[in-house]
């Protein structure tokens, strides 16, 4: 393996190819410096320690967004256009890659630098934001509720019991298992006698509708035999149809870095919209840890697995209502994007801060931490008294993030009270809605972060370690329980601060840790207000 120390600029790919040996590049830590970046997912491990193993950027991308870059707390920063590896050695950053020699670029003093220098060069803001409904109002998802069971009698239940229940309407995502087969994009009859109809009605009451797709293709469909002969389907090495192993088994797949094969789908898409009146689209897989680079021959042969996940995002990227979950590069692209399926639990809850603020840091504002309460759905299997204190905790993490999503229901498992509690977290998101746009505006002129980390936002100030508070903005420092409890410490930056509660603080020459308590109706937050 060829080793490079490396001390200055851009990494590029400049025509090497993976036959050749490795280049390995060392990278000696300054003082202090730690790093960030890589996988959203990893955001709880980061900035990174001496225990990360190598992680691969062509291999797998955790379930989640994925992206060739790493910042540091010292204003240094690495990217490259394709994917490598990299780890923690002896304190220092080492990257190989199967493509270039990469190198670090010395943008400034801080993370706040790395990120803005790194965002400008690589993946600037395109000016545009997703429908401004995601911002103001919640998400509800049929997922937990209804699973591979998806129905109108069910869905129109659910809609019905957010009105009733005094929760905002927003937008309204229908999941897995609505349509005939997979990459078919009609309701299943029996399951959906009237779907424009349903749609119509979910729209009367003030939603907006989403439907679960996936870019797979069951096999011995009808739409298999038809892709197949236009020869539409992703191939193996041996110039036959691939097979597929996903979550759901064994399927074809759309060949996306084919032009004329990304046209034909986005038309079966806006022929969907057309006769069902949809809004917009979930689009679900393509992950680089299903797509397995060398096992196929894609249309496009400098593609690669990261190559299709980009592809894919590119795609829904094109409808103003979209949801990405695993993606390849596009930070300051107008794509909605969601965090992984968490577990129910109190160590899933944890997570989220810290990965919302790596999605920020990774280019991804625009991102929604995952559903309430949790989205892995066997989680939730035999569960017979549900943690409510932990369901209602989940929603306030959410209800000042940019986005919040329901999908199990709060007024199945939780009593009236607290049923009425998420209700109220709610109504905050959407009354913070114009604040919480006019930073997607910003972010989408400027690429900067909504949710942004405390080193982010007051480097060099104690924050690096801190996982449990973020700033809304420039605005709001905003401090939930992710623990059980009661009450919390809160570390308060230099500046006055006023409370939810009307309480002010002032903070001089260096942060305050405060004691505060907590019930279970309250979300600590704290405006800047000097």
């Amino acid at each position: 393996m060829k080793k490079i120390a490396c001390t200055l600029l851009l990494a590029g790919w400049f025509g090497f190819t993976s036959a050749q040996e490795p280049f390995e590049t060392s990278i000696e830590s300054l003082p202090g410096e730690r790093w960030w970046g890589g996988f959203v997912a990893l955001g709880n491990r980061m900035p990174f320690g001496e225990e990360l193993a190598e992680q691969d950027l062509s291999k797998i991308n955790y379930n989640n967004q994925s992206v060739p870059l790493l910042l540091s707390s010292e204003g240094r920063y690495v990217w490259s256009e394709r994917p490598f590896r990299f780890r923690i050695e002896q304190g220092n950053l080492v990257v190989d890659s199967d493509h270039a020699p990469v190198e670090v670029v010395r943008a400034g003093e801080n993370l706040r630098d790395a990120y803005a220098a790194a965002s400008a060069a690589h993946f600037p803001p395109s000016g545009r934001i997703p429908q401004e409904l995601f911002f103001s109002m919640p998400q509800y998802n049929t997922w937990i509720e209804l699973t591979y069971d998806q129905n109108r009698h069910d869905i129109m239940q659910y809609a019905r019991k957010v009105v009733e229940h005094g929760f905002p309407c927003g937008i309204f995502m229908i999941d897995d298992n609505w349509q005939n087969d997979y990459g078919n994009f009609d309701f299943k009859a029996s399951r959906f006698p009237d779907p424009r109809g349903m749609i119509d009605s979910l729209h009367e009451m003030g939603f907006r509708v989403m439907l679960w797709i996936s870019p797979y293709v069951s096999p011995d469909s009808p739409e298999f035999r038809s892709l197949e002969r236009k020869g539409y389907l992703l191939k193996n090495r041996a110039g036959k149809t691939a097979v597929i192993r996903w979550w759901n088994g064994f399927s074809a797949c759309y060949d996306l870095t084919n032009p004329e094969v990304v046209a034909y789908l986005r038309e079966q898409l806006e022929e969907n919209r057309r006769r069902y009146g949809t809004d917009g689209f979930k689009f679900d897989g393509g992950d680089v840890a299903y797509m397995q680079a060398e096992a196929y021959a894609y249309h496009d042969p400098e593609a690669d697995a990261n190559t299709y996940m980009q592809r894919w995002a590119e795609l829904g990227a094109s409808f103003d209502y979209n949801e990405l979950r695993a993606c390849w590069k596009l930070g300051g692209q107008p794509v909605v994007q969601r965090l992984g399926d968490k577990d129910y639990s109190w160590e899933a809850l944890r997570l989220l801060i810290p990965d919302m603020t790596a999605a920020g840091l990774l280019g991804h504002a625009f991102t929604c931490p995952d559903m309430i309460g949790g989205g892995q759905y066997t989680s939730f299997f035999g569960v017979e008294h549900f943690d409510e204190e932990l369901i209602v905790r989940s929603a306030q993490v959410h209800a000042l993030m940019p986005m919040m999503q329901f999908s199990v229901a709060p007024w199945r498992i939780l009593s009236p009270e607290n049923t009425a509690i998420c209700a109220r977290y709610a109504q905050l998101h959407s009354e913070f809605g114009p604040y919480i746009l006019s930073l997607a505006r910003h972010a989408a002129e400027t690429g900067e972060p909504i949710v942004r980390a405390m080193e982010y936002a007051f480097p060099h100030m104690g924050f690096l370690e801190c996982r449990d508070q973020f700033m809304l903005g420039d605005r709001y420092l905003v401090a939930p329980m992710v623990s059980p409890g009661t009450r919390r410490e809160v570390l308060l930056p230099p500046g006055t601060w006023r409370d939810d509660r009307g309480e002010v603080f002032k903070v001089s020459k260096k942060p305050r840790r405060i004691a505060t308590d907590v019930p279970l109706d309250r979300l600590p937050y704290y405006e800047r207000i000097r």
